[in-house]
């Protein structure tokens, strides 16, 4: 069996993946209704729109198998997103690279399999594959047909990302952030994890765009979101919740580690502040809620208090 290699670009694609916000979410009708469409017009017993993780091939939507993903080194779709073309293999029990695959040998026993490429942001993220427990031919007009189908599939993504990323700052919006972090929190409260979240607040962000204008104030967003982004680690997750706020979620971390990491952001913009004309000074007022998994919140909830706090903090910088 022959293990799929990994891409060139593979950083740069898990990070397009990921930025989609939607890997272990439920099934969304617009993609079922592709995959059926698939099942039907093939008259395969199995069809799947498969996201290839960095260990993991997981299906966003899944006709006529029960699993929910499988390891990425058996995967057929890891071969598939390895250029843009479709990967058709007729009988895998010829097949050297597959015929002692476990997915061959056991359960769903692939004998055919054709997969097309989905693409986001130019990286291919996944697939559009059907399956055949018989060997099976596969004509050009067959590709032409499930190409067609997994562009659909593709635009279906693209307007799934529109509705989770902030266009100007290209972070998560409110409700990208919001359905990562509900994610995070089921995480913790399963590992019993403690996690903490912080609400951001530009300070004095209304003066610059009154005295140098909004396509000085987007900048000023832009620029800010780059310079969280620098200090988080990968597992932090953040996004901006529209005009000048933005929250984070820290899991496995500690208050110290926190203010640690508020202090690298504020380093960061002082420095950002003196390479910048027009005098744009980076300053903001921060909350902080913690979340204990003995005596869980919700989001929202954490969020209220987050926010109550910046705005204690805001308040009591002004009368200083």
């Amino acid at each position: 069996m022959d293990k799929p290699l990994f891409p060139d670009n593979e950083e740069a694609r898990l990070a397009a993946l990921r930025a989609l916000n939607i890997l272990d979410t439920q099934s969304e009708e617009s993609l079922d209704r592709v995959t059926r469409l698939a099942k039907y017009l093939f008259a395969v017993p199995i069809s799947l729109i498969s996201l290839i993780d960095e260990d993991r091939q997981w299906f966003k939507s899944c006709i006529g198998l029960d699993v929910k993903e499988t390891p990425r080194d058996i995967s057929f779709c890891g071969h598939a997103i390895l250029d843009d073309n479709p990967l058709v293999i007729c009988d895998a029990l010829t097949d050297p690279r597959f015929a002692d695959n476990p997915l061959v040998l056991n359960t769903p026993k692939i004998r055919f399999y054709a997969g097309y490429p989905i693409k986001l942001e130019g990286m291919c993220i996944g697939t559009l594959c059907i399956i055949d427990s018989k060997s099976r031919e596969f004509a050009s007009e067959d590709i032409q047909a499930l190409k067609d189908l997994a562009l659909i599939a593709q635009r279906e993504l693209s307007i799934m990302q529109l509705a989770t990323r902030d266009e100007l700052t290209n972070i998560p919006n409110r409700r990208g952030f919001s359905l990562m972090a509900e994610r995070y929190l089921d995480l913790c409260m399963r590992q019993q994890l403690n996690a903490i979240v912080i609400f951001i607040d530009l300070d004095s962000f209304k003066p610059i765009n009154d005295e140098y204008g909004h396509a000085e104030g987007d900048r000023v967003l832009h620029l800010f979101a780059s310079v969280i982004s620098a200090s988080c680690r990968k597992s932090d997750l953040f996004g901006r919740f529209g005009g000048d706020e933005f929250v984070l979620m820290l899991t496995q971390t500690t208050l110290r580690e926190c203010q640690l990491l508020i202090s690298r952001i504020e380093e960061r913009a002082s420095k950002l502040s003196e390479s910048l004309p027009n005098l744009v000074t980076f300053s903001f007022s921060f909350g902080i809620a913690e979340f204990d998994p003995q005596h869980p919140l919700e989001l929202e909830a954490l969020l209220q208090i987050a926010d109550a706090d910046m705005y204690k903090n805001k308040a009591a910088k002004k009368a200083s």
